[in-house]
């Protein structure tokens, strides 16, 4: 049949109320209007070899046929699950196992190596922390030690600014004050030697 034979045989069918009905139903579950569901129906007839005009022998010689295509259909959906189906769930199968086990064998090294480097970051900062301390320790001890330093200069310039003023009242004192010269002697002497 041409397409132009087809669309007038669609357009021109009509349908009875019992499968009228039927066709509604099936227009409302599957959101489609009632030509589509016709033309549908017309081509499962022509895919199926089926033709309207000739009577069924008997009904039960139909739902014989119609069995025998449900169990040649079956047989084919086993077989190619057998064939094809299975086999391809089994190497998938395989493949994740193997998947699964890489994974985890690099989980492992991944982990490992992390805790290395670890332990050896943390060798090298106490490395590195022990040096600071070492440094912070002389750097301490310098200071202490420049402040002791500093303590002494300050204690000697205050005594030289104290023989300085001596020697200078010394030299200012005339002849006549020789007992002040002897005092300032003294004073003089036991200031160097303290």
């Amino acid at each position: 049949m041409s397409n132009q034979h087809r669309k007038t045989i669609f357009t021109t069918i009509g349908i009875d109320s019992e499968t009228n009905v039927l066709v509604e139903k099936i227009c409302k579950r599957y959101s489609l209007k009632k030509g589509e569901i016709v033309k549908l129906a017309f081509l499962y007839l022509e895919k199926a070899h089926i033709n309207p005009a000739d009577a069924p022998e008997s009904v039960k010689t139909e739902l014989s046929k119609i069995n025998k295509r449900q169990d040649d259909i079956i047989r084919f959906i086993r077989h190619y699950e057998e064939e094809q189906l299975n086999p391809m769930i089994r190497t998938s199968h395989t493949i994740a196992s193997k998947f699964d086990t890489i994974v985890k064998t690099l989980e492992t090294l991944v982990l490992s190596q992390l805790e290395q480097n670890q332990e050896k970051y943390h060798t090298i900062l106490q490395r590195i922390g022990d040096k600071i301390n070492e440094h912070a320790n002389v750097i301490n001890n310098q200071g202490k030690q420049i402040g002791t330093l500093h303590q002494i200069q300050k204690k000697d310039n205050a005594k030289l600014l104290k023989l300085i003023s001596l020697y200078s009242e010394l030299a200012a004192c005339g002849v006549m004050d020789g007992k002040r010269k002897e005092n300032l002697k003294t004073e003089i002497i036991e200031l160097i030697n303290s």
